[in-house]
């Protein structure tokens, strides 16, 4: 599972403090509907992660990379950008929990995903690559 551990804490970084600020600023589209998730923002091609991180993306349920790709762009489309943390947990489906606090008068809130899924390695018994 090291990879989605490792990709996530990237995602994390990013997506938190100027890093968040940066990214809105160069790649604001860059999760708009449409946009793979895997298109080298967080983990740039050519490193080492990246096959393997596109290959898992690929492998997930449409709905629930268009709901991920979703969030993203929604963060990065607030003024000023909304922070996102992000957790993995091993799960037998899919799953994805959300939860977002507001802004206050004295702090900034933030977008937590949830996201569950099967070892990278270990395909659902029902898997068939999209078309």
């Amino acid at each position: 599972m090291p990879i989605f551990q490792t990709v996530l804490n990237k995602l994390n970084d990013r997506f938190h403090g100027q890093p968040l600020l940066d990214l809105a600023n160069q790649h604001k589209d860059a999760f708009a509907p449409g946009k793979p998730l895997a298109a080298g923002i967080i983990v740039p091609k050519g490193d080492a992660l990246f096959d393997e991180w596109r290959d898992f993306l690929d492998a997930m349920p449409g709905g629930f990379k268009d709901s991920l790709r979703n969030i993203l762009h929604y963060a990065l489309n607030t003024a000023p950008p909304t922070a996102v943390t992000f957790a993995w947990a091993p799960g037998y489906d899919y799953e994805l929990t959300l939860w977002q606090a507001p802004d206050t008068q004295t702090t900034k809130g933030g977008i937590t995903v949830l996201v569950r899924t099967r070892y990278p390695a270990d395909r659902h018994p029902l898997y068939m690559p999209s078309p």
